[in-house]
């Protein structure tokens, strides 16, 4: 789950509605949670429910950007915050491992406080929802599963025709515009882990991608002031 930076508030909100924007302008038109691109359907994700919280609903440290599956799942299920890991807050990308087929599991090497909070947060927007044996299912109209595992075929193919072109600036170029045009960073990043030119180069065509989460060769570093 690619951590971002969601910086300072840049006004005040009379209704939360109106910092959808301001939202997509600082971490760019992907869901915080699944990371699919979603140009006209995203709406403002408050990570503590404002049926819950009343008085945090335009409170703009609330503000994410979700997707209709991920809001769906998350509804007004009540949240601790502490109980779970952030993208605005930890450096999620090292809290979480994507493979091929659309899956997602906790990371290897997370002790188990961190394993407690990851799970908690794959759970509250049903991320591991899969259609394959021995997953919980996905509902019907859950196709985010599906997108990850069509978009790692394409990523791996981009990986491909990048090394067989000798990795030309060019070629480079390409597999850019192919990983905003698409989303799921996540994805990108995992199937490109060989090629630190690539991924620094998508931390920042990733609009609001929090950069003190990763070093000079794009691998993930624990986030400062974090527990990950």
């Amino acid at each position: 789950m690619r951590p971002v930076e969601r910086g300072t508030a840049p006004r005040t909100y009379s209704k939360y509605g109106d910092a959808i924007g301001d939202l997509e302008e600082r971490l760019g038109i992907y869901c915080s949670y699944c990371e699919r691109r979603l140009p006209a359907s995203l709406a403002v994700e408050h990570v503590v429910p404002k049926s819950l919280e009343p008085e945090l609903e335009t409170e703009w440290t609330n503000f994410l950007l979700g997707c209709t599956n991920c809001n769906s799942v998350k509804s007004n299920q009540s949240v601790e915050v502490d109980n779970f890991l952030w993208c605005d807050r930890d450096n999620t990308f090292l809290t979480f491992a994507y493979s091929k087929g659309g899956f997602v599991q906790l990371a290897d090497n997370l002790n188990q406080v961190q394993r407690n909070k990851a799970q908690a947060l794959l759970d509250l927007v049903g991320l591991q929802r899969h259609k394959a044996s021995g997953w919980d299912r996905p509902a019907p109209r859950d196709k985010r599963w599906q997108d990850r595992e069509e978009l790692w075929t394409i990523a791996e193919k981009c990986r491909d025709n990048f090394i067989a072109l000798s990795q030309v600036d060019e070629a480079k170029e390409l597999v850019l515009q192919a990983a905003k045009g698409y989303g799921f960073f996540s994805v990108w990043m995992t199937v490109f882990d060989a090629h630190p030119d690539i991924k620094r180069e998508l931390i920042q065509v990733f609009t609001g991608t929090a950069t003190s989460c990763f070093d000079a060769d794009g691998n993930p570093i624990n986030r400062p002031n974090s527990i990950i």
